[in-house]
């Protein structure tokens, strides 16, 4: 004999009633009649052949089957609701665009999107990388939301994480010991850029501008072959690099925030996407991770 199956509906009239401990608040909490609570109630214990409840004229006890099944009834609701919500989740479109740092847009970001996406199929993701200094002035056109990086201390938005600015060379050559020393940076503009020249002059350290490109990877290109010195993000940092500290004559440089900017009047499927980045990105352990 097939198990009796469990209306959700039933079940959400007897957790009311268990937890009201009255079956005229229950209904008042529902929204229904005391007398369709009452016959949902029966119904269920028709069903499960069970007595849920000890009634008299002035109390309603749960029995020994009806604390058994609370617990139980509390889960297949709350699963019930979770299963609605995501099919519906499943429905919701629209488009979303994004902007974000190279590095991040390379390694951070994509497992994230394909998190979002397997959520949200319907939702389509437009992001493009490159200098963020600029793409929160374009807000709401051509983006809706840009990841970027600040100062600390400094900045809009919401904070997703710090990062420290570190140097990094090739883990074959000593181009730390060149004089001057070739470094290969970004174009103006980038934070990155400035704080390393910045750096080096307070040092009072030669050195030349040997490379610069908005391709992350072909900056790290350079340094991978011992043809200058870059620097990058702790939390993205290389594996093809090496880091350089003071004790390689290196001057240290800031820490940076990264943060996230929405334009004004969001569309659902962009706070969506927002707020799954914030989730993700703020994680100790996806930090630790990364």
């Amino acid at each position: 004999m097939s198990a009796p199956i469990l209306d959700p509906d039933l079940l959400q009239a007897f957790v009311a009633v268990a937890e009201h401990r009255s079956f005229t608040r229950a209904a008042s909490a529902l929204n229904r009649t005391q007398s369709a609570v009452s016959m949902q109630v029966k119904r269920l214990e028709e069903r499960l052949q069970a007595e849920l409840f000890h009634r008299s004229t002035s109390s309603v006890d749960l029995s020994a089957a009806g604390e058994g099944l609370l617990g139980y009834a509390r889960r297949i609701l709350s699963l019930n609701a979770e299963a609605v919500g995501r099919v519906r989740a499943h429905g919701t479109d629209g488009r979303v665009r994004l902007g974000v740092m190279d590095d991040y847009g390379t390694m951070i970001v994509p497992p994230l999107l394909k998190e979002f996406i397997a959520s949200y199929p319907l939702i389509h993701v437009e992001m493009e990388t490159g200098l963020t200094s600029t793409m929160t002035d374009r807000l709401g056109e051509p983006y809706d939301l840009v990841i970027a990086m600040h100062p600390e201390g400094r900045g809009e938005g919401e904070l997703l994480r710090t990062e420290q600015a570190v140097w990094a060379a090739s883990a074959a050559h000593r181009i730390e010991e060149l004089d001057p020393l070739p470094v290969a940076l970004y174009p103006q503009g980038c934070l990155f850029r400035s704080w390393a020249m910045q750096a080096l002059d307070e040092a009072n350290r030669p050195w030349r501008l040997a490379f610069v490109s908005h391709s992350l990877s072909a900056v790290e290109a350079i340094a991978a072959q011992g043809l200058a010195v870059t620097v990058v993000k702790s939390g993205t940092f290389p594996q093809t690099l090496r880091r350089l500290t003071a004790r390689d004559g290196m001057p240290r440089l800031p820490r940076a925030e990264i943060r996230l900017h929405r334009a004004q009047n969001l569309s659902h499927a962009a706070s969506l996407l927002a707020d799954h980045l914030v989730a993700a990105l703020r994680q100790p352990a996806r930090r630790a991770a990364i």
